[in-house]
């Protein structure tokens, strides 16, 4: 069970969310780090009083501290600010929920500084899933999946006595605002059509994520690390209702499903209380209102991006970190109009196609084919 807690990404979703449990479980708040929303981090960090708190952007950090001089909260900024909220030594675990490839060094320092994780930066893994794998078994901290998905697989696998037994995963998809809709009807969606989740209230980056189905992608990717399976073994099934999170099956064909409400306490609350649960504010699953679950397969040729991130991590090496960067600078360049909805995944697959491999050595890396991808994607639209 965790007790002190650094929290990076606190004004996202998830990162309020988790506040609201950390609060019902009396845990400390050690530190806190946000991209550029200061306004809320400065009610956070007067409500919750961190050691510290961190602002990516620079002069948004600048304007916190000048606010936040009343207090004994230290401001610090940029990357080098999120490292430090990652290893502050008043905190057992770090939870991290930013946005993107930013993501990846604060977790990386984190593991180094010996804390636990609970990861909600699906880069981190899809970018660095080797590196993060390894310093995990290397400094022996524990890793805690808290996206939905993951978190079921997770938590269905606690009655998996050998993972010899296990066949498949199963990840399950809601299937975003677009599904059924043709790749033609896709061309011309626009940001505020893509940003109507039918089931999760959820950041734009990530929403965007969903409504091209390069979400499941990158969880695919982010299942093949954390569970240690090939991607041959990670299936995908569109479950419209959000009810079933994912599902495991075994060499016997028996499946295991976890079941919920569509609310993210859930998973986040058990990687904070892992091995333990405890009561959670969410509602309880009535299937009788339910009704109904349906299950349909993905649609591939529609969905580019998934089958982008499928084709990239079998590849293997810098492929996943080359998909994931040019998709960040696809949906950060389609939020501002600038190009279709149906060229995020066309300028994904180009990249991918167009990267020449080389080995995967270190973060420098990877972070440099991230740039490579984003540069890519630029100089392509």
């Amino acid at each position: 069970m965790t007790e002190k807690l650094s929290i990076l990404g606190s004004t996202g979703s998830i990162g309020t969310q988790a506040l609201e449990v950390a609060e019902k479980l009396s845990m400390k708040i050690s530190a806190l780090a946000a991209y550029g929303n200061i306004e809320l981090l400065e009610a956070q960090a007067r409500k919750y009083k961190p050691g510290l708190v961190a602002v990516f952007d620079e002069n948004k950090a600048k304007e916190l501290k000048i606010k936040l001089a009343d207090t004994d909260v230290k401001v610090l900024s940029g990357m080098d600010g999120l490292c430090e909220a990652a290893v502050i030594d008043e905190a057992d675990t770090v939870l991290n929920s930013v946005v993107g490839m930013v993501g990846l060094k604060p977790t990386l320092c984190a593991i180094d500084a010996k804390k636990n994780i609970a990861l909600a930066n699906k880069e981190t893994l899809v970018a660095g899933g080797s590196l993060v794998m390894s310093a995990v078994k290397d400094k022996g901290v524990a890793l805690y999946p808290v996206d939905s998905e993951h978190s079921a697989i997770f938590q269905c696998l606690q009655g998996c006595n050998d993972k010899k037994e296990l066949k498949k995963i199963i990840l399950t998809a809601s299937g975003g605002p677009f599904f059924g809709k043709s790749y033609d009807e896709l061309r011309n969606m626009t940001p505020a059509q893509s940003l109507k989740h039918p089931n999760w209230s959820m950041g734009a980056k990530i929403t965007i994520d969903s409504a091209t189905m390069m979400n499941k992608g990158l969880e695919i990717i982010e299942a093949a690390w954390l569970f240690d399976m090939p991607e041959d073994k990670i299936d995908v099934v569109v479950h419209r209702e959000s009810i079933i999170h994912s599902l495991i099956e075994y060499n016997d064909n028996s499946v295991i499903a976890q079941l919920g409400v569509p609310n993210m306490k859930i998973p986040i609350q058990y990687a904070l209380t892992y091995p333990q649960r405890t009561e959670c504010p969410v509602a309880e699953l009535d299937l009788t209102a339910v009704a109904k679950m349906t299950f349909y397969k993905p649609d591939m040729d529609t969905f580019v991006c998934m089958r982008a991130c499928r084709e990239a991590i079998r590849k293997g090496g810098l492929y996943p970190a080359v998909a994931n960067g040019a998709n960040e600078q696809a949906v950060g360049l389609y939020l501002k109009n600038k190009i279709l909805f149906t060229d995020i995944g066309e300028l994904v697959q180009k990249a991918m196609s167009d990267f020449k491999h080389k080995e995967l050595a270190g973060l420098d890396d990877i972070l440099e084919a991230d740039r490579w991808a984003r540069e890519y994607v630029l100089a392509h639209t």
